[in-house]
């Protein structure tokens, strides 16, 4: 087979030598390059600077390890190299030659590939416009298929609303039966939250309730709602009018009966306002009778019990002819003890929240009681209807106001029995009581977290401590204005009226620690100085110092003894009387010295000084030995005398042995101060048989300073 070679194809036929040549020079370059040069240059003047540098960097290149290792000279080299490299060329040029058919037919391969890719990018081409115009189809169904889906969309939601709408409006043949002609039960209530969501539909949108649909279903739902209401108010009224009945247990009807009507009253509230508060009108009107007529008769019959309530003749130090106080004196404190004594009365505050302390009434005819234990109880009963009510009220209602309405009967009623019983009531510590028991009640009804009291309690407080203070200054009044005549008791014993203060003091301090707020600090100083002034003016009826002393001695100590069982809370008072006690006690010690041992101490007194050194009048022999031996024969017996005295008027044992104990010990002190004066006297020496031994003495007085 012929092989047509064309020119274009291979270009280099022509000039294969020249063509071979190039190649040739450009290999060798490649491999030798430029180790090799002309040997006619060696004759030419070089610069061999830098050559010792280029050889230390080709240093391991194998031809010119060869070159420099063997000697050979570069142009026998060089001669073989273009020997070499001709062959090569030769064996190239063959080689191509030998190729040339196969590169021709490479050519048209290409060339034929170039023509099918042609064809395919043509074809590419019209379908890529096919899928453009694919893709504005695919575009042109979307939004048709999003605008069926938003028509879709809004057509649910207006069928949604209208149906909606249509439930909303229409009254079911089964709504109109129950409301109009059913009983109110739970059925009724069912059907009336029914209701009242129709009518609640109609009233919230201008829209809807503009609508042609509305309005021919309103007139229906309207007389449906008038009928509602009408049933549901007679219902409930009926239900009031119950509670009047005798016997009936409010509270019990409340929780069981009208709390589970509940939803009637939210249901008149909203669509009838009207009868809303004819509801509430009558069921206040109701219940301000009831609870009015039930506090009345529980009032009454409190009022029918025996109380210990204080007169004006019970005041201390009260001085008219018809008061039995007076006139019988101890006997009849012991019967009135209470308006001045806590004792067992403060036991009240400790059961403030306990069940009422006092009995059925039926059964309390004959027994006695103080006020405030009716007092607690009336009270008790008011917080505990008045808690009850409020929750109810708060729960069925949600009308805070309507409890204060339906109270004004009840807070009356209580009102007035205070007023008439506090008019002529005179018992100071009862009425600290109530204030305490207010106070304690105001805190029950705080843990309660139940506010409907606070005002009404507030009110009562308010109310009482006018009245405390009133009698309060009656009792002041009454020890300045008493008649010493009558209330005199001849006797150095504790007087009764002081006892009465005593106890009446420790009494209030200890309802001010309790609940008080500081207002009586002033008012016990002012009963404090009104008693010391009736101590004073009770002590001077006595004859002499020594009895008026003694006679505050004993009414400081029967005061001490009251005060410490009062407590800490009185130690301020206490404190106050035992420094009046040491200084009455002092001075009953130096009259009672003075009466059995007067020359005694009179010589002391006025010769010699507490230092046994100095001398306010230099003794003499004549002057002490009166006083000396008068001493030896008497001193034993009056000892006893002064002993027996001490005890049968002390009204306290362990008083009378602290007076006798300062006493003895003055006496002992007295003695050797005389004893050491003798023996300093010229010629006192005289007088030692005569003197008595301090140890004699000492004994004689531990014998009766032994306790009884």
């Amino acid at each position: 087979m012929e092989v047509e070679i064309h020119q274009d194809a291979v270009p280099f036929v022509g000039t294969e030598n020249s063509w071979m040549a190039g190649l040739q020079e450009q290999r060798f370059e490649e491999l030798f390059g430029g180790f090799f040069f002309d040997e006619d240059a060696l004759s030419e003047d070089i610069s061999l600077d830098g050559l010792e540098q280029e050889l230390e960097e080709h240093k391991n290149y194998d031809v010119l390890i060869s070159i420099l290792a063997n000697g050979e000279k570069q142009r026998d080299m060089a001669t073989m190299v273009e020997g070499n490299l001709g062959d090569i060329e030769q064996d190239l040029i063959q080689d191509y030659i030998e190729d040339n058919d196969s590169l021709f037919l490479l050519r048209d391969q290409i060339h034929d590939c170039d023509i099918i890719l042609s064809q395919v990018g043509s074809l590419l081409s019209g379908f890529q416009v096919h899928i453009g115009s694919i893709s504005s189809e695919i575009r042109s169904l979307q939004e048709k298929s999003l605008d069926l889906g938003v028509r879709l969309n809004n057509r649910k939601l207006v069928e949604t609303k209208l149906a909606t709408f249509v439930e909303e409006i229409v009254a079911p043949p089964g709504l109109v039966n129950v409301i109009i002609d059913g009983e109110v039960n739970d059925e009724y209530i069912k059907s009336l939250n029914i209701l009242s969501k129709k009518l609640r539909f109609a009233q919230v949108d201008p829209m809807i309730n503009a609508s042609k649909a509305l309005k021919d279903i309103k007139q229906e739902l309207e007389r449906l709602r008038r009928k509602a209401l009408s049933k549901v108010s007679n219902h409930i009224t009926e239900i009031f009018s119950s509670m009047r009945k005798p016997g009936t247990n409010i509270q019990i009807l409340q929780q069981n009966l009208l709390q589970k009507y509940r939803y009637l009253v939210f249901f008149l509230k909203e669509h009838g306002l009207e009868t809303y508060n004819d509801v509430c009108a009558a069921y206040v009107d109701k219940m301000n009778k009831v609870l009015s007529v039930d506090f009345r008769v529980y009032v009454e019959a409190l009022e029918k019990l025996k109380l210990d309530i204080g007169v004006s003749s019970d005041v201390i130090g009260y001085d008219t002819n018809i008061v039995d106080l007076i006139t019988k004196g101890r006997e009849q404190l012991r019967n009135h003890r209470f308006m001045f004594s806590l004792g067992e009365r403060s036991n009240i505050l400790k059961e403030i929240d306990q069940p009422g302390l006092v009995p059925r009434i039926s059964e309390a005819n004959s027994l006695k009681y103080p006020y405030e234990v009716i007092f607690r109880s009336l009270q008790k009963l008011l917080m505990d209807t008045a808690s009850s009510e409020y929750l109810f009220i708060e729960a069925f209602f949600g009308e805070e106001s309507l409890f204060y309405r339906v109270f004004e009967g009840p807070f009356t009623v209580i009102n007035e029995h205070l007023k008439v019983t506090l008019q002529n009531f005179h018992d100071a510590v009862c009425l600290m009581l109530m204030i305490c028991i207010t106070k304690k009640h105001q805190l029950v009804m705080s843990s309660r977290r139940l506010p409907c009291l606070d005002t009404y309690l507030d009110k009562v407080v308010i109310y009482l401590w006018p009245r405390f203070k009133t009698v309060f200054d009656m009792y002041i009044h009454s020890l300045y204005q008493c008649d010493l005549k009558i209330l005199w008791v001849d006797g150095t014993h504790p007087h009764h009226i002081v006892r009465c203060y005593v106890e009446f003091t420790a009494s209030l301090v200890q309802l001010n620690a309790e609940c008080g707020d500081g207002q009586l600090d002033m008012s016990l100083e002012r009963l404090r100085l009104a008693v010391d002034d009736l101590l004073l003016r009770f002590s001077g009826k006595f004859a002499t110092p020594k009895l008026r002393h003694l006679f505050l001695l004993n009414n400081y100590d029967m005061s001490i003894s009251i005060l410490k069982e009062a407590g800490d809370d009185a130690k301020k008072l206490q404190i106050y009387f035992e420094e009046k006690l040491e200084n009455s006690l002092v001075s009953f010690v130096d009259e009672l010295l003075m009466e059995y041992f007067g020359d005694l101490i009179k010589f002391v007194k006025s010769h010699i000084s507490e230092d046994l050194i100095s001398y306010t009048e230099p003794p003499k022999i004549a002057d002490v030995e009166p006083v000396v031996k008068n001493f030896a024969v008497k001193w034993k017996t009056a000892l006893e005398l002064m002993h027996n005295e001490v005890v049968t008027c002390c009204s306290n044992l362990l008083s009378g042995m602290a007076i006798l104990k300062t006493a003895m010990a003055q006496l002992l002190n007295d003695y050797n101060r005389l004893s050491e004066c003798v023996k300093m006297i010229p010629g006192g020496s005289s007088l030692n048989r005569n003197l008595v031994s301090i140890t004699t003495i000492s004994y004689e007085i531990r014998k009766y300073s032994r306790p009884l």
